[in-house]
């Protein structure tokens, strides 16, 4: 089996059934995941409310499940990420 040490190196999958095969042969390093944990810099934080297009959230939900995340930490992670990118961009 072979371990993944970078989210780079998870392809794009054309089907689940192509995902499926992958991760019957690759499994993620251990500091990868413990890396992907966000850890807000505050304790306080702020609830909002979104809506998601139902088979879009079952998505989301399965990707996070196949990463060992919580969906919410994960969606949180990717937008963290993306804020930097597009404020990186603005420099």
């Amino acid at each position: 089996m072979e371990t993944l040490t970078a989210w780079e190196q998870i392809p794009a999958f054309e089907d689940e059934e192509a995902e499926a095969a992958f991760w019957l042969e690759h499994d993620l390093d251990a500091s990868l995941m413990k890396g992907s944990v966000h850890s807000p810099d505050s304790r306080e934080s702020t609830t909002i409310t979104l809506r998601f297009d139902p088979r879009m959230l079952s998505r989301i939900k399965r990707m996070a499940r196949s990463r060992f995340l919580n969906y919410q930490s994960m969606m949180k992670q990717w937008l963290a990420e993306r804020l930097e990118d597009e404020l990186r961009k603005m420099d």
